[in-house]
C-alpha cells in the first residue's frame, strides 16, 4: 500500500512538473491564433497607477487558452507577407545541417579511435580534448574570432559551422556508447580480414546508431537556438539565422511573434518526437545521467 501511494505520488508530482514546463508552449500556441485586438486586451496591465509621476503600472494580464476567435492571419503575416522569416529559417537550416552532419562523421570517427584503438597517450589525449568542453563558451569564442579573422571567414557562415564540427561533446558522448560494445565483435572481425574502416562502418555504426539519433537531436537543440555566435561573426543581418531575428519579429504585432515562436518550435518538437525513442535509448547507454 504504501510503495502504491508513493508511486501515486511520485506520479503526481511528475505531472505537476510536465504542466508547468508545458504551460508556456501551449499558451504561444494558442495565442498564435488570436485576433492582434485580442491579444492586445489580454496582454495590457489590468491594474491601478501607483505611482502617476514615474506611470508605473501594478496589474495582471489576462492570459486566455482559448481564443474568442480562431485565426490563421498571423501564420499568413509570417510565411507570406513577412518572406524575410522564410529567409531566415533556410538561414539556420544552412547552419544546422553542416554543423550536425560534420561533426556526427567526426565524433563517432573519434570517438571509436577514443575507445577501440590502443596508442601511447590515449587517455591523456582524451582528457585534454575534453578540456574544451569543460571550459565555458566564452573562453573559446575569444580565439575562434581571432582565428576566423586571420582565415578571412569573419562575415561568413564558415566562422560558425567550422568550430560547431569540431565539439568535443560528440566524441565524448559517443566514445561512452562504444565502451558499452564488447571488443569480441572487433576481433573476430579482424580475424576475417576486416579492416578498421570495414569495422566501423559495418560493425559500429550500426551499434551506435540510438547514440547518434541522441547526438543529432542534441546538437539541433543547441545549434538551432544559437545566439552569441552568428551575434559576433556575422556583421550582415540577411546571413544571420532566425534564432536572431526572432527577437526583432514582434516589433508592434505581439501575434506575430507568437505565430513566429511557434513556427520556430516545430522543427525542434517534430525531430523529437520522431527519434523519441532512439533519444532516449542512446542517453541512457551513453551514461550521460543527471
Amino acid at each position: 500500500m504504501l510503495a502504491l501511494f508513493r508511486k501515486f505520488a511520485l506520479t503526481l508530482v511528475m505531472g505537476m512538473i510536465a504542466a508547468m514546463m508545458l504551460f508556456p508552449i501551449v499558451v504561444t500556441f494558442t495565442n498564435s491564433l488570436m485576433t492582434e485586438g485580442e491579444i492586445d486586451h489580454n496582454y495590457n496591465l489590468i491594474g491601478v497607477m501607483i505611482n502617476t509621476a514615474a506611470g508605473e503600472k501594478d496589474g495582471f494580464v489576462n492570459l486566455k487558452l482559448f481564443p474568442d476567435w480562431l485565426t490563421f492571419h498571423q501564420y499568413a503575416e509570417v510565411l507570406v507577407h513577412k518572406p524575410v522569416f522564410l529567409q531566415m529559417f533556410w538561414n539556420s537550416v544552412l547552419m544546422v545541417t553542416p554543423i550536425i552532419a560534420g561533426q556526427v562523421l567526426v565524433a563517432s570517427l573519434a570517438a571509436y579511435a577514443f575507445a577501440k584503438l590502443r596508442f601511447w597517450g590515449r587517455d591523456k589525449l582524451f582528457v585534454i580534448y575534453l578540456m574544451t568542453m569543460i571550459m565555458p563558451f566564452q573562453v573559446t569564442l575569444v580565439p575562434n574570432y581571432i582565428i576566423a579573422d586571420k582565415l578571412g571567414l569573419m562575415n561568413t557562415t564558415s566562422a560558425i559551422i567550422l568550430p560547431g564540427i569540431f565539439s568535443a561533446f560528440g566524441v565524448f558522448m559517443l566514445r561512452q556508447f562504444m565502451l558499452h560494445i564488447p571488443n569480441s565483435y572487433i576481433e573476430a572481425a579482424k580475424m576475417d580480414g576486416a579492416g578498421h574502416l570495414r569495422i566501423f562502418y559495418k560493425i559500429i555504426v550500426p551499434l551506435i546508431q540510438p547514440g547518434i539519433a541522441a547526438l543529432i537531436v542534441l546538437l539541433f537543440v543547441d545549434n538551432w537556438n544559437m545566439i552569441e555566435q552568428p551575434l559576433i561573426f556575422l556583421e550582415d543581418s540577411f546571413k544571420q539565422p532566425l534564432s536572431l531575428y526572432l527577437s526583432r519579429i514582434n516589433e508592434g504585432a505581439r501575434g506575430v511573434a507568437f505565430a513566429a515562436s511557434v513556427l520556430y518550435m516545430a522543427p525542434m518538437v517534430l525531430l523529437f518526437l520522431y527519434a523519441e525513442s532512439y533519444f532516449i535509448e542512446g542517453i541512457q547507454l551513453s551514461g550521460i545521467k543527471g
